[in-house]
């Protein structure tokens, strides 16, 4: 049997399930990128916040969040959530079934997480960078705070934030193969089975590699696009 018939379609290969992993993955990555932008917003609003308690906050969120591998931030949420749902609902209704937390859900949380504590500092790097002699401008002319967020100063930062941004979309998109140990059929799961049913992981994981190795170029010519965009007009220094 040729390598290339293991990777076919159909009841003899495996194609359909490296298939059906992949998307997983992508709906994964893509699911997590809008939360943890929300949240990567919000820790970067905190970190320049005129409030000491919510630059803490934000501080050891950040802090505590790059200072732990992202495999251990999964299994935190996926056992450490899991058994915290489960003490509660024994604390509320002593007969309560047991809840067992998704892996996909688990997977979106953690990887949201870690996507947040670094998508934060970015965007608090980007915050700094920006010429705040604008916001007394726009204050002058008659511009409300909201107006001068939203019209001037969100779009810079979004363009000094987005090369950090993309490449933290890239790792995201590389990290969703964590998933895969805590039983989600990802791509990475999916390799993993086929190699224990066939003996053959150079074949499997050479095409998970080259997958990946596509999916990430594709990505990056996307971004690139993107911030070509968002560059248009900027006189290159």
């Amino acid at each position: 049997m040729q390598w290339f018939d293991y990777l076919s379609f159909g009841q003899h290969g495996w194609g359909d399930e490296l298939l059906s992993g992949l998307g997983i993955t992508l709906g994964l990555a893509l699911v997590t990128l809008p939360i943890g932008l929300v949240l990567g917003f919000t820790v970067a609003a905190a970190s320049v916040s005129g409030k000491p308690i919510a630059r803490m906050i934000a501080t050891f969120f950040t802090t505590t969040i790059r200072g732990i591998p992202e495999l251990l931030t999964l299994f935190m949420i996926y056992h450490g959530a899991g058994m915290l749902i489960n003490s509660a609902l024994k604390w509320l209704n002593p007969e309560a079934a047991f809840f067992e937390l998704s892996p996909f859900v688990a997977g979106t949380i953690a990887l949201s997480l870690v996507f947040a504590g670094y998508a934060g500092e970015v965007l608090r790097g980007a915050w700094n960078a920006l010429d705040h002699g604008q916001k007394e401008a726009g204050l002058a002319i008659g511009l409300s705070r909201n107006q001068i967020f939203f019209r001037i100063e969100l779009p810079q930062l979004i363009r000094l934030a987005l090369p950090g941004l993309g490449n933290l979309w890239i790792n995201l998109v590389k990290d969703t193969a964590l998933v895969s140990v805590i039983a989600l059929n990802d791509l990475m799961r999916m390799a993993n089975v086929a190699v224990g049913a066939t003996r053959k992981p150079f074949v499997f994981f050479l095409a998970v590699c080259l997958i990946y190795w596509l999916i990430c170029l594709f990505f990056e010519w996307c971004l690139g696009r993107i911030e070509q965009r968002a560059n248009r007009g900027i006189r290159a220094s």
